[in-house]
């Protein structure tokens, strides 16, 4: 199973930190396989440095894929913690 869904980073510093944190520590709960897209590159979304390493901005576009048995569940808890953390919507 698959899903995927697109996000607008809203939050002024962009992906920073702490919110980084908060996505991978979400990412991990789940079996599915976790990736997030910008600028032509693609992370694990488990990976605090793959995370970081994106440099993701304010105003950026970002895409979020998940793949594996609890695909769609996964994909709603990140964007839900996207939208609560007020990162992106």
């Amino acid at each position: 199973m698959m899903a995927e869904q697109t996000f607008t980073i809203t939050d002024s510093t962009g992906v920073h930190a702490r919110p980084a944190t908060l996505l991978v520590n979400k990412a991990g709960a789940f079996q599915s396989d976790l990736k997030v897209e910008y600028n032509g590159k693609s992370v694990n979304l488990k990976s605090i440095m793959g995370v970081m390493s994106l440099g993701i901005p304010k105003d950026a576009q970002i895409k979020v894929v998940a793949e594996g048995p609890d695909a769609d569940e996964a994909l709603r808890t990140i964007a839900d913690t996207i939208k609560s953390e007020g990162l992106g919507e």
